[in-house]
């Protein structure tokens, strides 16, 4: 088994902006492309962003129990982790990258065990959560509220991660996320 990263965070909390600097920087890691039942937004790529499948693909592939892990995050819309992926990355010899959501980041830290890093990206507040939310231009106001109303219960599973990183300024953020990757390769 190879090493992973995993980075969960609240909606709007920069990880995915933190993941992509990361990527640029280390050589050795290489994105886990997740699959959801969803239909792509705005100029999201199947294959690049996420694997979407129908309800029922998704269902049908865990029916054949082809994830690592997967989880409905919102009624009807299910993300998982695909074994394929995960295989297809480590044949290479890269490190994967998870950028989840964070019930699925302590699942997979569950699986993972100790070959995991597993970062908990914290917003600055609640009420810059919902700003970031906002400013995005991606989602009604009252899907933005269902965001922040499970970013509130998401805060409260922090601990539960090996590190937090406080996103309060993003240059900063990407220096501790690097310090953390680098002690974590060195083990």
């Amino acid at each position: 088994m190879g090493k992973v990263i995993i980075f969960s965070a609240p909606s709007g909390s920069g990880k995915t902006t933190i993941v992509k600097e990361l990527l640029a920087r280390y050589p050795q890691l290489e994105f886990s492309i997740s699959a959801t039942s969803r239909a792509p937004r705005g100029q999201e790529q199947n294959g690049v962003d996420y694997y979407f499948l129908s309800q029922e693909e998704f269902a049908r592939a865990v029916a054949e129990e082809r994830f690592v892990e997967w989880e409905e995050v919102y009624k009807g819309t299910c993300y998982g982790t695909l074994r394929s992926e995960v295989e297809r990355i480590w044949a290479k010899g890269h490190v994967i990258v998870f950028d989840v959501d964070v019930m699925g980041g302590i699942n997979l830290k569950g699986i993972f065990g100790e070959a995991a890093c597993s970062i908990f990206i914290m917003p600055p507040s609640v009420e810059e959560l919902r700003r970031r939310l906002v400013m995005r231009g991606t989602d009604a106001p009252e899907a933005i509220e269902r965001r922040v109303a499970k970013a509130r219960f998401e805060l409260t599973k922090a601990p539960q991660f090996d590190h937090v990183v406080v996103n309060d300024r993003l240059d900063e953020a990407v220096a501790e996320a690097c310090r953390i990757l680098d002690e974590f390769f060195a083990r």
